[in-house]
């Protein structure tokens, strides 16, 4: 079970790492202006606050790839703390701006902290 949520905290790690991509390099290309369904005009006037956004999206990505890297212990604490940190964010967003990002992003995590919580007991 451990190797099943290990790949799970990869996926979203990796996850977030295209997020980062997308919000802080590619937010007034296409393709960037296209996954958040903006013009042109609003990519443009959104693309620093987008840019700090991405930032986030790279902290948690770090968090999760630290705690694949870390001893035993320590990698369950730090497992649940960023997982929980997606999932919250992610509710956050379903809530805040589409309902789409709890599916994207929060159901990824929630599967990754059941498997690592299953894991690790």
């Amino acid at each position: 079970m451990t190797i099943i949520a290990n790949i799970l905290i990869s996926i979203v790690a990796l996850l977030h790492i295209y997020i980062l991509i997308l919000e802080m390099f590619l937010w007034t290309k296409p393709i960037g202006m296209k996954a958040f369904r903006m013009n042109k005009e609003r990519a443009e006037s959104t693309a620093v606050l987008a840019a700090n956004q991405g930032l986030y999206n790279g902290f948690l990505a770090a968090g999760l790839i630290w705690s694949l890297l870390s001893p035993e212990t320590f990698s369950f604490q730090l497992s649940l703390f960023f997982l929980g940190c997606v999932v919250i964010a992610a509710l956050y967003g379903a809530y805040s701006v589409g309902k789409k990002i709890l599916l994207i992003q929060g159901v990824p995590a929630i599967l990754a902290l059941i498997a690592t919580v299953i894991a690790h007991y």
